[in-house]
This record gives structure tokens, sequence and C-alpha cells, in this order.
């Protein structure tokens, strides 16, 4: 359980409550948990996935691969071709399902998993060849994350969408996306 809280004596009482009520112990400051690790300074807050990163590149073999600067080429379009060469079904999911949970830090792959991910139970080549790419533009920069900043300006809220509309090859379907932004820092 990860407790945070900006008045330290109310963290302190939580602590004691949840103490009594529950066998557990204090592990001191936040630096790792499920795979994102926790760095401070007087900036601010950073998280990220790098052991993560550099873990699926090894796992997947691309640790010594070509970095690329950009995760998805400009103008791509994915579909399901007629008679299109199968990918390993299995692998693609799993590929696709760890580059997805690695987005909670990296929302730089967040378009890019928009445009791989419809196409988790029919993937082809072209798909599997899309998501390398990905893995080529991790390797380019495995320690990106995101900083959460102090900030006096915490009630400010700003928000930006896009959309593409029936962007979407084979059934015209269309992508939107969106960041919101508290304080200057991304929440959504």
């Amino acid at each position: 359980m990860v407790v945070t809280e900006n008045d330290s004596e109310e963290r302190k009482a939580l602590q004691e409550y949840l103490f009594r009520e529950f066998e557990m112990k204090d592990l001191g400051l936040l630096k790792y948990f499920l795979g994102i690790e926790v760095s401070r300074s007087n900036k601010g807050i950073f998280l990220s996935q790098r052991k993560y990163v550099l873990h699926l590149l090894q796992e997947t073999g691309m640790l010594g691969c070509q970095p690329i600067d950009t995760p998805v080429e400009e103008g791509l379009k994915l579909y399901v071709e007629p008679n299109q060469v199968l990918a390993d079904k299995g692998r693609y999911q799993r590929l696709v399902g760890r580059l997805v949970y690695l987005a909670y830090t990296r929302p730089d792959l967040a378009y890019a998993l928009s445009i791989v991910s419809p196409f988790m139970h029919n993937p082809g080549e072209q798909h599997m060849n899309a998501v390398m790419r990905i893995l080529r533009y991790l390797k380019s920069a495995p320690k990106k994350g995101i900083l959460f900043t102090k900030n006096s300006d915490h009630q400010s809220i700003k928000a930006y969408t896009d959309a593409d509309w029936a962007g979407a090859v084979d059934d015209r379907r269309s992508t939107s996306g969106y960041f919101t932004f508290v304080g200057g820092n991304l929440v959504t």
C-alpha cells in the first residue's frame, strides 16, 4: 500500500490507525512500485519504467537494435489485409499488453498503441512490424517518464483533445485522444 499526503500529521495518524488494524511495516520513501521507479528532486517527483523497458528490450532480443526517433511512421494506417501473413498471435498480445502497461509513465506511446491494439485477435506481419518499431523507439530513450512538478498553480486545469474522424481504413472508425493537466501536471 502506498500512503501519500501533503499534511505530515494526517499521514502519521493514518499510518498509526493502519498499524493498529493490520500487520504492516513502514518501508520509508517510495522508490520502486509495480515496475515504476520513483525519483525525488527539488523540482518534483519523476516516474519512469527504465528497468521495465530494458528488461522488455532484452527479453525480445531488441536490446542491440538500431534506435528510431518516432514510435510510429507518419501517416501509418493499419488494417486487416485479405490473405495477410499472420504473426504469432500470443507473442503479439503479450507485447502489446506489456507496452500498454508501460504507457502509464510514457504518454508518448498512446497514439502508437491506439494503432496496434485493435489487431490483438488477428495480427498480421505489418502489425507486428509496427510493434517492433515501438520497441526500437523505446531503445532510443528508455529513461523517459513523467515529472510531477511542485507548483503553486495547483488549481488550473487544462485539457487537450484531437480526433481522426473515420480514419480507420477497414471500418471507418474514428480515433480520438485527450490529455488533462492539473496544475501543469499530466493526470489523464
